[in-house]
């Protein structure tokens, strides 16, 4: 029988082990934002997933082809349908720009009067007019750097879609080379937690889409309700890009302010920059809401955490790591008070303190587990 390692060996291994794991993630930390947005696509499409296989009897790697295959289908499909659409669109927005511009300039000529007050802008006309020309003689210099940086998020693109293919296909398994990393007897109770976590994600993804289809029904009132042109579709956009904190609402509410200040109100007697103003101060006032109020009330529910954490966890995490931080801060805290307390539990001797209630759905993925992989 081979000689076991002294315990010196062991802390020396485990010392140096740990360091060559963090010194590699920092080493590959770039790659580390699209792996967790493949896996969030994954964990969003794996339900579609057992779907397939509960409702049509299929084996596990048809069901992950059938899903993967058609939602590719449908990304790749979109850009077709949509970009003729979204050209045209594009060159009626930038001839209004010219438009204004000219009508800008055309307005500045003159003094402006504001009682016994006048200004007058034509002094800095030239000033101006060499403003505009520097920005467009700067265009192809952006452009090459736009270039350049769609190239780069073309290559992350294809690392993101291949890595959710693999996990839709291997998930199963590596949850359960995870879980084997644990000694036997304690198993059962990293699947417990495994659960617990598993669940606290769903309640999370749960209130995520609950708050997008509220933020798209109030704005789509409120535009409804002020004339703004195209309010439905506004709305609707709105709702759906508040899965990205704050920059999603601002670029839906840029889209509805270029409308305002281009169409005006459908009905509201004001002028366009007055119209744009209110859409403004309706976007400051609604976003404020939800941010400080209905995200918090909402995602802090869904995970057990108290708003004022969840609201200062989001904000920290938008200011110190950026937006896709943002999107998964609160699961990771919630996940990481669910790790801790049952360490905690060891660590003093106690019982672990583990959901007793998802133990028939720990017997179902240890069954699961001790099944023949399916082809």
């Amino acid at each position: 029988m081979r000689e076991k390692w002294s315990v010196p060996a062991r802390y020396l291994i485990l010392g140096l082990s740990i360091i060559l794991i963090v010194a590699l993630g920092w080493y590959m930390r770039s790659m580390l934002q699209p792996l967790i947005v493949a896996g969030l696509i994954a964990y969003i499409m794996m339900p579609f997933v057992n779907m397939m296989k509960s409702n049509f009897g299929m084996k596990h790697k048809l069901a992950v082809n059938s899903v993967y295959f058609l939602s590719l289908g449908l990304v790749l499909a979109s850009p077709v349908l949509f970009l003729p659409e979204l050209i045209a669109q594009i060159q009626v927005f930038s001839n209004d720009l010219v438009r204004i511009y000219e009508q800008s300039l055309v307005f500045l000529s003159e003094p402006i009067r504001l009682g016994t007050f006048v200004f007058d802008a034509s002094d800095y006309l030239s000033e101006l007019e060499s403003s505009v020309l520097a920005v467009l003689t700067s265009l192809p210099e952006q452009a090459l750097h736009i270039i350049e940086s769609t190239s780069r998020n073309a290559a992350w693109f294809f690392v993101i879609i291949v890595a959710i293919y693999y996990l839709l296909l291997d998930w199963d398994n590596l949850r359960e080379f995870f879980i084997r990393q644990a000694p036997e007897n304690y198993r059962r109770d990293a699947r417990l937690v495994f659960l617990e976590i598993k669940e606290l994600w769903a309640a999370y993804l749960r209130s995520q889409v609950a708050l997008m289809a509220i933020v798209g029904t109030v704005f789509t009132i409120a535009w409804f309700s002020i004339g703004l042109p195209g309010a439905l579709v506004i709305g609707i956009l709105t709702g759906f890009l508040n899965v990205i904190p704050d920059i999603g609402p601002m670029v839906a509410t840029v889209i509805a302010l270029a409308v305002a200040l281009l169409e005006g109100s459908l009905f509201l007697p004001i002028s366009n920059i007055w119209f744009a103003v209110l859409v403004f101060v309706i976007y400051l006032v609604l976003v404020n809401l939800k941010n400080i109020w209905l995200r918090p009330r909402l995602m802090g529910r869904s995970v057990h955490l108290h708003e004022g954490l969840v609201f200062v966890a989001i904000m920290a995490a938008v200011l110190i790591q950026g937006i896709l931080s943002a999107i998964v801060i609160v699961p990771v805290i919630a996940s990481t008070l669910v790790i801790g307390r049952y360490l905690k539990s060891g660590i003093l001797g106690l019982e672990p303190d583990l959901r007793e209630d998802l133990l028939e759905k720990v017997e179902v993925v240890e069954k699961e587990a001790s099944e023949p992989e399916e082809e």
